[in-house]
């Protein structure tokens, strides 16, 4: 492999794996293992930093007193009357000993992330965990409990310093956008699936943002079955004006795996390759609008054939690491069954034909008309 620049940076912990919301909960920390298992079997040598556990005071920036004393009591196993009414005891976010802990320690990772960039001991960092972009100041959402991005974004927004946010989840990124809604000093671009057919149900076009963020709250809401090719061609016609207005001294970049063919909780049909296209794309981007200063994380994605290798490949890219074609005959039995007797033996899909998908021509200018409602709409607010 070659050698990973000094500037860039891997955040794990071993103990990320707290964070486990039951063995049928799709928010696996297995996740992340696979990743740091396929790492060390391809013979990277960067240095992983770990980090520490955030005290519950550090979280009082974006979420209420009253909901981290209830998620905090909750996690001790303690009566907590109002935990329903904080999301708690759901399906999506069950509760379980230890979670408020082990989220902390997540969170702890991407704030560390943030410093590391802020105090110019890093430049590109990839955390790999958390990504809790549905967590709101007070409710747990959406396999979320504590907001680590906005926890990240509030370091770096300090002393004047804008920070555009990306989310590249296939799910809207709403609990980010909710708490930095009127935030002059915040803008935030979500590519999701459209919320007319999956959760959250938000992250419309016409969401810009109120009082001083007016104009800096950006989303598309992309048609099911959306295919790389138009994915990547909607990003690019929305990012590149808004990073280009906005001039952000720092890029955060949330990259759920859960936009990929395979995943299992949604429809759009990103492979392997167009995320490498998009995180491409996005590097190079931070390059040219942040002098390089970008802080990347974990979310969905729920394919255990998938997800590993879409977020192997984006810490290879990250560490500035070539990318392998096969993957390791060891990480492969080790990992076989757990994937049911099978496991991937390239990085990269086999490219799909993309010939079957329903409507795509109707599909891919559906999302060139969107890109447009969405720049027009921005376009009286900007210039």
């Amino acid at each position: 492999m070659a050698a990973t620049h000094t500037m860039h940076r891997l955040i794990y912990h071993p103990r990320y794996a707290g964070y486990d919301l039951g063995p049928e909960h799709p928010f696996s920390p297995v996740r992340q293992a696979m990743v740091v298992d396929l790492l060390a079997e391809l013979g990277v040598a960067a240095p992983v930093v770990e980090p520490e556990e955030l005290p519950v005071e550090a979280l009082l920036g974006v979420h209420d007193e009253s909901y981290l004393t209830a998620v905090e009591a909750a996690s001790r196993g303690e009566d907590s009357p109002a935990a329903a009414s904080y999301g708690l005891g759901t399906t999506d976010n069950p509760i379980v000993p230890g979670m408020a802990a082990a989220a902390r320690l997540i969170c702890g990772g991407t704030v560390l992330g943030a410093r590391l960039i802020a105090e110019g001991q890093a430049t590109r960092v990839f955390q790999l965990g958390g990504g809790f972009h549905h967590a709101r100041r007070a409710m747990a959402s959406g396999f979320c409990l504590y907001n680590d991005l906005a926890l990240a974004i509030h370091e770096l927004s300090h002393n004047g310093r804008r920070v555009a946010y990306l989310d590249l989840d296939v799910h809207h990124g709403d609990g980010v956008q909710e708490i930095f809604y009127a935030d002059e000093q915040v803008m935030t671009l979500s590519l999701h699936e459209s919320g007319e057919y999956l959760y959250p149900g938000s992250g419309w076009v016409h969401e810009l943002g109120q009082g001083m963020g007016r104009g800096l709250k950006l989303n598309l809401p992309l048609e099911p079955f959306t295919e790389g090719a138009s994915y990547l061609e909607s990003l690019r016609a929305a990012l590149e004006p808004a990073l280009e207005w906005f001039r952000p001294h720092y890029l955060v970049a949330q990259c759920g795996a859960d936009a990929h063919y395979l995943d299992p909780l949604a429809d759009l049909m990103l492979t392997t390759r167009d995320f490498e296209r998009v995180f491409r794309t996005v590097l190079g981007l931070a390059d040219r609008f942040c002098d390089g200063r970008i802080l990347v994380t974990a979310g969905g994605g729920y394919s255990l054939d998938a997800t590993p290798r879409v977020w192997t490949l984006l810490a290879l890219l990250v560490l500035g690491q070539d990318l392998p074609e096969t993957l390791p005959e060891g990480w492969r039995q080790h990992w076989r069954g757990r994937l049911g007797g099978t496991a991937p033996a390239t990085l990269h899909d086999p490219n799909p034909s993309y010939e079957a998908i329903p409507r795509r021509g109707e599909i891919e200018r559906h999302n060139r008309s969107l890109v447009q409602r969405l720049l027009d709409a921005v376009a009286p607010l900007w210039w």
